[in-house]
């Protein structure tokens, strides 16, 4: 299983079936009505960069499709979680979460309304949410209001954060000939960068742009100062085979997920570096490591995505070393709000393939599946806000005034 946090299986003490789900919208608010077989505790979180709504109800599965996003809702999400259904809303503005459980037409309905911050906290409700009906208190971690880029009405840049392995006293793996990591990567670099700044709607963000070491933890944290949407850290592999080659794409693995995890919760700077500095100190320590939790999953179900479009780019332009996403506990992998990936890009203990890595064409086609795998991600599953949300969610809206029911917008594969 590639993502351990959305398992495709069900839980055997499911109880609780989600066989409805609806959206409705109105001028002060956006408004999910989930279907329920029985009534069902639940839990509602918000995270914020990008802004996010994550619900878990649980012993619950779901036996319905998800409605296409609207009003607020960007896109919608669903995967298992410990027992539990997971439902993550992404959003294209922040907003206020209420729910509360109510009794439909065909038996218990739950309700999540969200309100902008235009249209304030929401109209008082003549009969309030039940006390058990939110699991825990809803609590926002947001990157930083006051660092947080205003988004401009036609929609924000997608931030792709591009990291060059190696660099400065720090040379890497070395191959025949002189040829050292830190260059190779370096130059790829560099062409991935110019490649996705050429694409419209993106930006690149280099984490270094000449031969200077970097702190690892330091990389994932430029991504994180640069409110990015993606992570790629560019290797070379390294053997004792000297036969082998091929390209192997990573991402986070569930081990390192949990360390970093423990690290977090138990170390409160270490915490609060890793929500961006927003004091949660009067929260529970279980609280933190929800929240934790929260931010990894979501991150690693889209690492998994990304790396597998990057992988399949790769594989079309000759041999792979692993087909398949691998995971592994590297550190630079390690942003629990940004999807991440390690690209290793060729064996450069292999001599034809090290002569291959320090040749500005080969580079090139490197830096050009990468580019083609990462455009090809964000077209499927653009971020909320984003220029390119916006441009989808226009051409849906179109279609629907048109006529054209063939047209909808794709949900993210359910983990």
């Amino acid at each position: 299983m590639a993502v351990g946090a959305f398992s495709p299986a069900l839980s055997l003490a499911a109880t609780v079936e989600v066989a409805g789900a609806q959206l409705n919208t109105d001028a002060a608010r956006t408004e999910l009505v989930l279907s329920l077989s029985a009534p069902a505790e639940h839990s509602l979180f918000t995270l914020a960069h990008p802004d996010r709504i994550v619900v878990d109800v649980d012993g619950a599965t779901l036996s319905t499709a998800l409605p296409a996003g609207q009003g607020v809702i960007g896109d919608l999400r669903s995967g298992m979680h410990e027992g539990s259904l997971r439902l993550v809303l992404d959003l294209t503005a922040r907003a206020t979460p209420r729910s509360f459980e109510r009794s439909g037409p065909t038996g218990p309905e739950l309700v999540i309304d969200l309100y902008t911050a235009r249209a304030g906290a929401g109209p008082q409700r003549t009969v309030p949410p039940p006390a058990s009906a939110v699991a825990v208190s809803p609590v926002s971690m947001p990157v930083g209001a006051s660092d947080a880029p205003a988004t401009p009405a036609h929609g924000r840049e997608i931030v792709v954060a591009i990291d060059a392995g190696h660099g400065g006293r720090d040379p890497g793996a070395h191959g025949p000939h002189g040829a050292l990591e830190k260059n190779a990567t370096l130059a790829i670099a560099l062409k991935l960068a110019a490649l996705v700044d050429q694409q419209p709607g993106m930006k690149a963000v280099l984490t270094r742009d000449r031969d200077v070491l970097v702190p690892l933890r330091d990389r994932f944290q430029k991504a994180r100062r640069a409110h990015a949407d993606l992570f790629i850290s560019i290797h070379c592999d390294a053997s004792r085979d000297r036969s082998a080659d091929g390209a192997t794409v990573y991402v986070l693995s569930e081990h390192g997920a949990s360390t970093e995890h423990a690290k977090a919760v138990a170390d409160r700077e270490n915490y609060e570096e890793l929500v961006g500095g927003v004091d949660l100190s009067d929260e529970s320590p279980q609280v933190r490591s929800v929240l934790v939790d929260m931010s990894q999953t979501a991150a690693m179900s889209d690492s998994f995505e990304a790396g597998s479009s990057v992988a399949r780019q790769l594989a079309a332009m000759g041999a792979m070393h692993r087909n398949s996403v691998q995971q592994a506990g590297f550190m630079v992998l390690k942003a629990p709000d940004v999807p991440s990936m390690l690209v290793e890009t060729n064996y450069i203990t292999n001599a034809r393939a090290a002569k291959l890595l320090m040749t500005p064409d080969y580079q090139a086609r490197l830096a050009q599946a990468i580019a083609t795998g990462v455009r090809q991600y964000f077209e499927r599953y653009p971020p909320p806000g984003t220029e390119l949300a916006l441009t989808r969610q226009q051409t849906v809206a179109d279609s629907v005034v048109a006529g054209d029911a063939g047209l909808s917008v794709v949900a993210r594969p359910h983990r």
